[in-house]
């Protein structure tokens, strides 16, 4: 929708990229809308395969209210400069959503990506990715690439098992360019996320989905066999049936930071347990509680409990720099591990110092003169 007056022109756009203090925003403008333009502003607006790109700043009155703009935003441009095609963000439309990591707005769906070799499938990996995803409240598309690398019988192995988890995977090739035009379907007319470990092929599954975008793809580090990750920065791209793919900075291990008793709904296994039966308690963390529906057989079982002893430690530690007068301290171990143990009394075991010292033997001289 575009408003056109003789004092402003106000057009609707998205937030593709942020960098700096600079943002990059595609204008929802039709060809109709750049024939009015064009009449309107006495000005040569041609038409393009793609809409048309402004590179824009932040009003001084969003920074002074705290207004930030994000990747995915949809944001109103003012004073739009044509020629330079330069532009002002002067109002941010409330949002859908947001995701703090990466910081993107407005996302409909999250593709995750995971080769099934090179570097080898990890299901404790896998596991936290999902868990990760299923916190953001978003719909997850669990795609496996390099599937040519191994049999049909190993496919349908770890099909079962991932069915088993709750979720239908996307075997797919990059190399062989095998199912990429049924994955495609599924990301159009959307907003979605690409995320996963490096080195499994996410910028080459871009580069696939959209061709002549050209993203550096980074290598198999062959000590670790895990890759290095490329992306720097959050960035949309439009794909050619319709839609934005967003591409994101590499992370091999997402951050749970979810509450120790909202975790077991983030496992859609725990969640068709509950909806069957009811735990005792209402606060059943799913252990060793007495007529626990959770607790049981299930493949990820074990995995939910590490992640729990991971959510305690870290509601801990947030209680703890909540209260100063906590009796409890995190002592932090070799990789990444946490010991918590008694935080010893500050004024009953500080040392005194030698002024309080002397203080207080002139204090004794003084009583036994008396």
């Amino acid at each position: 929708m575009t408003e056109v007056s003789q004092d402003s022109l106000r057009l609707l756009g998205t937030v593709l990229a942020v960098q700096a203090n600079f943002y990059r925003v595609q204008l929802d403008i039709t060809d109709t809308e750049l024939i009015n333009l064009s009449a309107s502003l006495s000005v040569s607006l041609t038409k393009s395969a793609t809409p048309p790109l402004l590179l824009c700043t932040r009003r001084t009155r969003l920074k002074k209210i705290g207004q930030q703009v994000m990747v995915g935003d949809r944001v109103l441009v003012e004073e739009p400069d044509w020629a330079g095609q330069r532009g002002a963000i002067a109002d941010v439309l409330p949002r859908k959503n947001q995701l703090d990591r990466p910081a993107i707005a407005n996302v409909n769906q999250i593709l995750l990506v995971f080769a099934v070799a090179d570097p080898p499938l990890e299901p404790y990996q896998l596991s936290r990715f999902l868990v990760k995803a299923e916190s953001t409240g978003l719909d997850v598309v669990l795609c496996l690439n390099k599937s040519d690398l191994i049999s049909t019988q190993q496919q349908n192995q770890i099909n079962e098992h991932l069915i088993k988890w709750g979720y239908q995977p996307s075997f797919i090739s990059v190399y062989k360019s095998i199912n990429i035009d049924k994955l495609s379907i599924r990301l159009k007319d959307k907003i979605t996320v690409v995320a996963g470990p490096s080195g499994v092929g996410k910028s080459s599954l871009i580069n696939a989905l959209i061709p002549n975008i050209n993203l550096r793809v980074g290598e198999i580090s062959g000590k670790l066999a895990r890759g290095r990750h490329t992306t720097r920065h959050v960035e949309l791209f439009d794909l050619p049936n319709g839609g934005l793919l967003a591409d994101t900075p590499g992370f091999n291990q997402p951050d749970l930071n979810c509450s120790p008793e909202e975790l077991a709904v983030y496992f859609p296994e725990a969640r068709q347990r509950l909806a069957v039966a009811r735990c005792r308690f209402s606060d059943c963390l799913h252990r060793d509680e007495p007529d626990c529906a959770v607790r049981g057989d299930w493949e990820r079982y074990q995995h939910y409990l590490e992640f729990l002893e991971e959510a305690i430690a870290r509601q801990s530690q947030l209680n703890q720099q909540a209260d100063p007068e906590s009796t409890v301290k995190v002592k932090t171990k070799g990789k990444g591990k946490q010991k918590y143990e008694p935080k010893l009394e500050s004024k009953k075991y500080r040392q005194k110092s030698r002024r309080t010292q002397l203080q207080e033997l002139q204090e004794l001289y003084r009583e036994s003169e008396e």
